[in-house]
């Protein structure tokens, strides 16, 4: 097997999803460098692979790089993996592959699974650009702050969220960008519960509330890409005419504003200017 640091993805979540080149290069190289040893010993044992391995995380240090990216160099074949998915996708390794490629050894990835990917490709939301953010901050000013910067991307976005934080963020996304955007929420993928439905966040985050089963297991949300008023659906544009002709200019801009996500101010200097 050619001396390289191989990009192995496992799966995330049905094991029948590895692949057969997976498999083989998992069986033959010298080493595998697992985000968790422990967690991957259950997938090498159910496909009776004995290949030696080590761990290699996001808290291992610079010398843990440096022995494995000169064991490439001086000719052997080692395999990254992370506990689901593809390595380096909202996981640490990038240093590795640095490493080695600054040592001028190959670094060989394989195509496999990825959450992001799955939950993107059945989400029905426009893919022709898309922004992988992953996690959010924890704290809710910090987590806020981010969705305000994705809100004026303009593009979907995809992000990954654990099961504590799921109504945490969905009241987020609706107070940001306004009880009619839409997402997909993605729950469990590839896995016996898995769950997956596109509507209003705000319909959304009702749904999961209300159900406990849906606050379970691991998220992708997929956010379409957020309107800016000059691109105000015509739907939105008949309800903002309508309270315009009942209610003062300021309060119906405003209520239009907290449904689309958008800025009252904006529609208020529309209504103004007509």
């Amino acid at each position: 097997m050619k001396a390289a640091l191989y990009i192995v993805p496992t799966p995330i979540g049905n094991t029948g999803d590895i692949t057969l080149r997976a498999l083989e290069t998992l069986k033959t190289v010298d080493l595998i460098a697992a985000e968790d040893t422990r967690h991957s010993r259950g997938l090498m044992a159910q496909y009776d692979i004995s290949t030696p391995m080590v761990s290699f995380h996001e808290h291992s240090e610079a010398h843990v790089v440096d022995q494995l990216a000169s064991r490439v160099a001086a000719g052997e074949a080692i395999a990254l993996i992370s506990d689901a998915g593809t390595p380096l996708v909202s996981d640490p390794g990038y240093a590795l592959v640095q490493g080695v490629q600054n040592r001028g050894g190959l670094v060989i990835p394989l195509p496999g699974a990825c959450a992001a990917i799955t939950a993107l490709s059945a989400a029905g939301l426009p893919t022709h650009h898309f922004h992988f953010e992953g996690f959010l901050p924890a704290k809710r000013i910090a987590r806020v702050k981010r969705l305000e910067v994705l809100k004026g991307l303009g593009s979907t976005a995809v992000l990954y969220e654990a099961p504590h934080r799921i109504i945490d963020l969905l009241t987020d996304m609706q107070s940001v960008f306004g009880a009619a955007h839409e997402i997909c929420i993605a729950r469990e993928l590839t896995k016996t519960f898995e769950t997956i439905r596109r509507a209003p966040v705000g319909e959304i985050r009702e749904w999961v509330l209300n159900d406990g089963n849906q606050q379970r297991g691991e998220f992708v949300v997929v956010s379409a890409a957020a309107l800016q008023s000059s691109s105000l659906s015509a739907e939105g544009r008949a309800l903002l005419a309508r309270l315009a002709s009942e209610l003062p200019p300021r309060k119906a801009a405003q209520i239009v504003a907290d449904h689309y996500g958008l800025k009252s101010r904006d529609l208020y200097q529309e209504l103004i200017s007509e």
